[in-house]
């Protein structure tokens, strides 16, 4: 999906990312737990997305999951549907933010 992008200055910034919460989460449809999504290469701990990590669409580009890139999203503030990905790769994205916390 794209919302806002509070990592960047400009108020009408946005970008992809990746929903990782599930619905055990206390604000399921309410709030969501993202991680950003990213065409950039020079972080080598990104989750790297091929063709067979798509479950409906996929990304315009060649796209990584970066799991050091986590917001709390409300719903109204997503503006697009992009696509959606497989659970192993937001999985391993999950299993690399806890060993960073």
């Amino acid at each position: 999906m794209l919302a806002s992008d509070p990592f960047k200055p400009d108020d009408d910034a946005t970008r992809p990312w990746v929903v990782v919460n599930n619905e055990q989460h206390p604000f399921d449809k309410q709030q969501y737990v993202v991680m950003g999504l990213t065409t950039e290469t020079w972080y080598d701990e990104r989750i790297s997305l091929d063709e067979n990590d798509y479950r409906h669409r996929k990304a315009p580009r060649d796209s990584s999951i970066v799991p050091h890139a986590v917001a709390s999203v409300q719903p109204a503030l997503m503006t697009d549907y992009v696509c959606r990905v497989r659970d192993d790769p937001v999985d391993r994205a999950v299993e690399k933010l806890t060993e960073y916390l």
